[in-house]
């Protein structure tokens, strides 16, 4: 198996209270509102208003202060306030919105690429509503992956230094960076090459994962699955040389009664997709080894509830397993049994090997009514290519069976900038699930995203539920914002800030 070389780190987020010239800083970065068609320069500018005209940079420049535009000013000598200055950079924030501040994130990682440390005034401007996304911004715009002999190309800042805050603030930091550090690691998971991330190897993930914030896991290998019936992710793992696994991984808050809300979160994670005999075309395979983006999403947040202080029991459940072609892969005509094995258990019909992920989340799905009967069950999934046509990929899709979990999700998605779409439960294309052989067909046909949802729904036992669809937004084709181009590890942000809601109910 290939080794990892070793990755960058995100920048370190620190708070001063000082002015931001004082803090060492190789560079300054200045917030430039708009006020009434005016530029209006923030925190922090005073201290050079007698050495540099920053306004007339501004002007000079055409600067119109929208949110992540950058005007660089070098400045080879320092200053007397900082010999250390070599750069001071004019970050617009246009009006001051929260995706303002994380767009300005964004651009400002961008332009101190390489640099060991810039010191910063933007979210001092409105800490309550710019702190967290300037954060999420920046940390996110940082991401980079390299397996290079030379190892990586470019590398983070070091140090993000939040002038003229103080300790105060130090909470809602701390939320930030661990809602920004999910959403990294959720992005490396779907970055991984499949020739290291077998099912297996995300399983180690996983242990680490809950070693390291105090989670109870089990694993069932191969073995297990068979014992306990897990047909559908032994179905669809059974072509690769790497044997398929299912992760549980359970998190307890500090306090809990009878009535704290149980969730359960369902991640689908295929870590190669050939397509099996329903073989993908070479340009749709080239993505494929994010295709386990849901399961690393699950992973991501699992580990950062306790940093969160999240106060709902949450359980996390990754579907893992390898989609190839051999002797041994399945058939289109295939009937597959689903979790638990036995009589009761739901059959599939495979039509199309390509429509393997809603199999594996079937048995997730099955295991979660069975086994754990949360008050609220959500799965998520780079499931169809149908979404990615109705959303493009900048919008995640959304079903749910109850309107106020609706409601929460997509308000916790605009809230940390991931947006969704609620799409239709409609019965009306029900009976294309019909098989003449098994309880379903996997390959319902059109309209792809909401027949897909359907068959999941069969498996939900009538429990408040929500899919997410997020093969839509699954990679980003460029870098924009706080995106990096490549997998993007979308959902984190939405489920941390759900749960952590505490009101996750339907």
């Amino acid at each position: 198996m290939a080794d990892l070389p070793a990755q960058v780190s995100p920048p370190t987020v620190t708070l001063d209270g000082r002015d931001p010239h004082l803090a060492g800083a190789e560079v300054v970065a200045l917030p430039v509102l708009v006020e009434d068609d005016s530029l209006i320069l923030g925190p922090g500018s005073a201290s050079l208003a007698d050495e540099i005209d920053l306004l007339g940079l501004l002007e000079s420049e055409r600067a119109t202060g929208r949110a992540g535009e950058v005007v660089v000013l070098p400045v080879p000598g320092g200053t007397e306030l900082n010999p250390a200055l070599r750069r001071v950079l004019l970050v617009g924030l246009g009006s001051g919105s929260g995706d303002d501040f994380r767009r300005a994130g964004a651009a400002l990682a961008r332009a101190v690429r390489d640099r060991e440390s810039v010191a910063t005034t933007i979210p001092s401007v409105d800490p309550t509503v710019g702190l967290e996304p300037f954060i999420v911004g920046a940390v996110l715009a940082s991401f980079s992956f390299d397996w290079r002999a030379a190892g990586p190309a470019t590398a983070p800042v070091g140090s993000i230094v939040l002038a003229e805050l103080g300790p105060t603030y130090a909470d809602l930091r701390d939320r930030a960076v661990a809602i920004a550090a999910a959403g990294w690691q959720a992005r490396f998971l779907a970055t991984v090459p499949s020739n290291l991330k077998s099912p297996r190897w995300l399983a180690e993930q996983a242990k680490a994962v809950a070693k390291a914030s105090g989670l109870e896991i089990k694993v069932w290998d191969e073995k297990a699955l068979t014992r306990e019936g897990f047909g559908g992710i032994l179905g669809v793992g059974k072509g690769s040389a790497n044997p398929p696994r299912f992760v549980r991984l359970d998190y307890t808050p500090a306090k809990t009664t009878r009535r704290t809300p149980q969730i359960v979160l369902v991640g689908k994670g295929i870590t190669f997709d050939s397509g099996g005999y329903n073989l993908k075309p070479g340009e749709g395979m080239s993505t494929m080894k994010r295709d386990m983006t849901g399961a690393g999403v699950v992973l991501s947040v699992m580990g950062a509830l306790r940093d969160l202080d999240v106060p709902v029991k949450v359980t996390g459940l990754l579907c893992l397993a390898e989609n190839m072609v051999s002797g041994s892969a399945m058939r289109p005509g295939d009937v597959l049994r689903h979790y638990p094995g036995d009589d009761s258990a739901l059959t599939s019909e495979i039509n199309n090997t390509d429509a393997e992920g809603r199999l594996v989340l079937a048995d997730g799905l099955s295991y979660a009514v069975r086994e754990i009967k949360p008050d609220v069950l959500v799965d998520i999934a780079t499931l169809t290519g149908a979404v990615k046509v109705a959303l493009g990929q900048q919008v995640g899709g959304l079903y749910a069976t109850a309107d106020a979990l609706a409601a929460g999700l997509r308000e916790a998605g605009a809230a940390t900038g991931e947006a969704w779409w609620r799409l239709p439960l409609s019965d009306l294309y029900e009976e294309k699930l019909s098989s003449k052989v098994a309880d379903l067909d996997n390959s319902a046909g059109g309209p792809g995203s909401i027949t897909a949802a359907l068959f999941l729904q069969h498996f939900t036992g009538g429990l408040p539920w929500a899919h997410l669809d997020i093969a839509s937004t699954g990679d980003a084709p460029a870098d924009r914002e706080e995106w990096t181009q490549g997998p993007t590890g979308f959902g984190a942000r939405t489920l941390l800030t759900w749960l952590a809601s505490g009101a996750p109910s339907a």
